[in-house]
């Protein structure tokens, strides 16, 4: 039986219908075990279409849980300019995402969840080792422990500000926490 090509029949939310996959996949898999190929076949989609609407499983990650970082984007505003100001680079790109309510309502929610659900706390876990602190770390030769630490820090000020809403850091001006926080962070990021 030859297999059928051109648009599938029936709804035409393909995407929708992948993302809807993607998250199944993950809920079931994890980031890791997860693949393109399983995505597909549980959207019951070529794989080249995932790719086509998502580039990479990073792409379909971030879509799919809806989170506002991609690596795509985020790691290169990391890791480009001096080293030496690698620190401060990775404070303020975490206050500006952090800053857009629309992000750190999403952010927000999957920390709470991460916290009381062990399968969502591991593709996290995942996701931000593979795919974001691994890479910035083999970019700039910062041993992923150090960019955990480094992780750990900035987390921190994000559940002290926006969570538990610790004053004053909570309605600190960012250029005051990227000053204070900036050589903390950095030296986790120094050789």
């Amino acid at each position: 039986m030859s297999r059928r090509t051109g648009r599938r029949p029936g709804s035409t939310d393909t995407r929708g219908e992948i993302l809807v996959a993607a998250r199944a996949v993950f809920a079931e898999k994890g980031f890791d075990k997860a693949t393109i190929r399983g995505i597909a076949r549980e959207a019951g989609v070529d794989p080249a279409l995932v790719h086509h609407y998502f580039d990479t499983k990073q792409g379909v990650f971030v879509a799919a849980m809806r989170l506002p970082i991609d690596p795509a984007v985020a790691v290169p505003l990391i890791v480009s300019g001096p080293r030496e100001a690698a620190g401060e680079r990775l404070i303020r790109f975490v206050l500006a995402f952090t800053a857009d309510p629309q992000a750190r309502e999403t952010v927000i929610g999957l920390i709470r969840t991460a916290m009381s659900h062990e399968p969502t706390a591991a593709m996290v876990r995942e996701f931000l080792t593979g795919a974001l602190l691994g890479r910035v770390g083999e970019a700039l030769g910062v041993p992923l422990i150090r960019m955990e630490a480094a992780f750990a820090q900035l987390f921190g000020i994000v559940m002290a500000r926006y969570i538990i809403k610790l004053e004053p850091v909570a309605s600190a001006d960012p250029e005051e926490l990227v000053a204070l926080l900036a050589p903390t962070i950095q030296r986790y990021l120094d050789p």
